[in-house]
């Protein structure tokens, strides 16, 4: 019997609001987007637990960084979403703050899985993740999400452009998802899981 994938191992821990309250970890991979890019359905997808992290009507409505278990001291971490226009200027001020932090400094993060709405990638928020992240050299790979709603030419235009934009960038990959269609969806997993298996491996010196 083969064991079951990590991701799919993955259950609730913890939400946390300040950064002194961060669980302690070993390895764990960081999911980002805009409000209702569909990072909650991209998360309960790869994991295969549809109801994992709460899907909201209302976006910004996750204002906490919540942590789902994989394994012992293994995360996968939900972060907030960001650039909901209704959000009080004070509490995405404290999100922002949050979040540049989080992603600056925290050693245990091996990697960041950002999602845009393959209909608007690369906003100015967006770019802002990844001016705050990529600096640290570890991997960033985004997934362009919602691409049922494109046409093949549209995907492939979309794909190449935001490639093209990102190309000076080290670290940094692409790809099409969908989760109503599935698109996408082993590929990123497979991706992730790597990444999860090369963090946990013991540090060597030399």
């Amino acid at each position: 019997m083969t064991a079951k994938p990590v991701l799919n191992r993955a259950q609730f821990h913890t939400s946390v609001a300040q950064l002194r309250d961060l669980p302690h970890s070993c390895a764990e991979i960081a999911f980002a987007g805009r409000s209702n890019a569909g990072k909650s359905s991209a998360i309960n997808l790869l994991t295969r637990k549809n109801r994992l992290a709460f899907t909201s009507k209302t976006p910004g409505r996750t204002q906490l960084i919540n942590f789902f278990e994989l394994d012992a001291d293994t995360y996968l971490v939900d972060l907030p979403g960001y650039g909901y226009a209704k959000v009080p200027p004070e509490v995405r001020a404290k999100w922002e703050g949050l979040l540049s932090r989080y992603l600056q400094e925290r050693e245990a993060l091996a990697g960041m899985v950002l999602i845009m709405d393959a209909r608007h990638p690369l906003t100015p928020l967006d770019r802002q993740m990844l001016d705050w992240f990529t600096p640290t050299g570890k991997p960033v790979h985004i997934l362009l999400s919602k691409a049922d709603k494109l046409s093949n030419s549209e995907k492939a235009l979309t794909l190449r452009r935001v490639q093209q934009e990102l190309a000076a960038l080290d670290g940094v990959t692409v790809q099409l998802f969908s989760s109503l269609s599935r698109q996408g969806a082993e590929e990123a997993a497979t991706l992730i899981e790597g990444w999860l298996a090369r963090a946990r491996q013991p540090q060597t010196n030399g």
